[in-house]
């Protein structure tokens, strides 16, 4: 991984199998077969912070942002649904864990065809 956050999270989104990166409300998104978004960039969408947005399951949301939230936050517009918050201004930053979540949100948004491919 290289220093430039969007960099590597664009990397680790489109690694996932048809994925797909375009704009969404002006920030960098990443689709499932270009319908279903499971994962957008927040480069000061809201306040001064750099972030990314992401879908989590049930419950995931409210554990990491008690446990931690000077890494993680209820993200605006989605926030409601579960989706988790995760700050990409703290250092250092855990790639394999940011990994790791996006795998995660790709997971609850794909269809089970492309998870069982990601699983191989």
């Amino acid at each position: 991984m290289d220093d430039d956050p969007l960099a590597n999270l664009r990397r680790l989104c489109l690694a996932l199998p048809e994925t797909t990166e375009r704009l969404s409300h002006g920030e960098p998104a990443w689709f499932v077969r270009d319908k279903k978004v499971f994962v957008t960039f927040a480069d000061h969408h809201h306040d001064d912070r750099l972030a990314f947005w992401c879908a989590a399951a049930p419950g995931t949301q409210e554990a990491l942002v008690a446990e931690a939230p000077e890494k993680y936050f209820r993200p605006p517009y989605v926030g409601h649904r579960g989706w988790l918050g995760v700050w990409l201004d703290v250092s250092p930053l855990d790639w394999t864990e940011i990994g790791e979540l996006v795998t995660d949100a790709y997971r609850l948004i794909a269809p089970k065809r492309l998870v069982a491919e990601l699983d191989g």
